[in-house]
């Protein structure tokens, strides 16, 4: 795909299209950058950009508001930031142009020259991607850890070369945009409901995830988890060979855990790899994520010794069931990047004391019935802010929860739980909520409450 001297509209003025914009202008074409935020200016969106250099007879041009006619005519592509839905009447409108439409990462792809190494679920997708990237960094010279873990692939992906490998952390919002992206490995860690406000049915978001293996090959690798209902019935269909990992079944073939201990098993012969208390990482789904990431390296080839040292020296990613301090006796941990149910279920799991559990923020249309099942006795008092209070409180009387405590602020709940928890119990933020509509994202939303935390007196 040659962009030089081609009118590329990038579809959004966050961190993935201002990166998006950076790589067209090296590639030589001619970006046009567009907003729909009428609080923006032309001049806002320069100073985000930073300074760019441009080539004889290059533009570039910035877009706030609507496209006229004029400018839709004479585009060659559209890059579409994750954050665009893919079916609003903008995107239908220009579809119905014939222009070719793309995302950041099919943008990116065009320019790799090397390995991609790609991870998608709903949940653990950033620990597996970390510790993966950690991996390969052992293993070879040049690594690139990018994509919805905070790092554009369209900033990294010029440096690339033959030797180089990319441990990219894929979206389902990024995964709709894809033409040509072949990961040499891919992983589909699981997929439960999420962000059904954008995909609108299940079976949307579940072909989007599985969209990851479009294009490999049995010549490539998936990495599937066999414990999930939706990856392994999509073991059936995959187009790429796949490995299965398990943590509540003994395989013949993959990988899985059995007596506090990860095995690798081929043709009905297993391996006692490691003791998960050798671990940093707190949980079972921790043990899945590992599993995962060591699944994936071992397809790459990389020495077990090389993964089995990492793993070992790895620490837990932050926002992940992070511990924060102790006070008074009482443990807190960060949990923010808990922004569905399912994952905040995973959170409550690694709990071993009893717990003040802080939930509640931006409805993304989720179900939390199994969340307050999976209480399982350890929550104390559950507290509750933002849109989805409410329900969340409904649910769980429904359950025969009552004791919910709803706040108006994150430091109120702070507040609350740290006068009323006492010595050998925990506080965890593990919202099962986006974090949208009372902070930027998840990250704010954990760094905020970790100064909270450690200004408790």
């Amino acid at each position: 795909m040659d962009f030089k001297k081609k009118k590329v509209l990038v579809v959004g003025s966050g961190k993935s299209g201002m990166a998006a914009t950076r790589l067209l202008l090296q590639a030589g074409a001619d970006p046009v950058m567009q907003d729909g935020n009428d609080k923006l200016t032309e001049d806002i969106l320069r100073e985000k950009l930073g300074e760019v250099a441009l080539a004889d007879g290059q533009s570039l041009s910035f877009v706030i508001g609507d496209l006229s006619e004029e400018m839709k005519q004479s585009l060659d592509y559209v890059v579409l930031s994750p954050g665009v839905p893919t079916d609003n009447d903008f995107v239908n409108d220009l579809r119905s142009c014939d222009i070719p439409i793309l995302g950041e990462i099919e943008l990116a792809y065009t320019f790799e020259k090397g390995d991609v190494l790609a991870i998608t679920g709903t949940n653990g997708k950033t620990t597996t991607t970390t510790l993966l990237g950690e991996i390969m960094k052992r293993h070879q010279q040049k690594v690139f850890v990018v994509g919805n873990i905070g790092n554009p692939y369209t900033d990294e992906v010029m440096a690339s070369d033959a030797t180089s490998v990319t441990v990219a952390e894929i979206s389902s919002f990024q995964l709709e945009t894809i033409h040509g992206f072949k990961p040499a490995v891919s992983a589909v860690l699981n997929i439960t409901p999420d962000h059904l406000d954008r995909h609108h049915t299940m079976e949307n978001y579940r072909k989007a995830k599985e969209d990851i293996t479009r294009n490999q090959t049995k010549e490539q690798v998936c990495v599937l988890n066999y414990e999930d209902e939706c990856t392994r019935e999509f073991a059936g269909r995959c187009p790429a060979r796949v490995v299965f990992f398990a943590s509540a079944h003994e395989l013949d073939d993959g990988f899985y855990y059995k007596d506090e201990c990860i095995w690798k098993a081929e043709n009905k012969k297993s391996v006692k790899l490691m003791n998960i208390h050798e671990m940093t990482l707190l949980g079972i789904h921790n043990v899945e994520n590992v599993m995962a990431a060591i699944a994936m390296a071992d397809a790459y080839h990389v020495p077990m010794d090389t993964i089995l040292e990492t793993v070992r020296s790895f620490k837990a990613v932050e926002h992940r069931i992070e511990y924060v301090a102790t006070k008074k006796g009482v443990d807190y941990y960060n949990d923010s990047k808990g922004t569905n149910p399912d994952a905040a279920i995973k959170g409550i799991r690694a709990m071993v004391k009893p717990t003040y559990l802080i939930g509640g923020g931006y409805d993304k249309q989720s179900e939390y019935d199994e969340w307050i099942e999976s209480f399982d006795g350890k929550v104390v008092a559950l507290v509750l802010l933002g849109q989805t209070k409410e329900k969340i409180a409904e649910c769980a009387k429904k359950h025969g929860f009552d004791n919910c405590v709803f706040v108006e602020s994150l430091q109120e709940a702070v507040d609350y739980c740290s006068s009323h928890a006492k010595e050998g119990e925990a506080v965890l933020l593990s919202p099962a909520c986006a974090s949208w509509g009372m902070f930027p994202n998840y990250e704010v939303r954990g760094n905020m409450f970790k100064d909270m935390v450690h200004a408790v007196k």
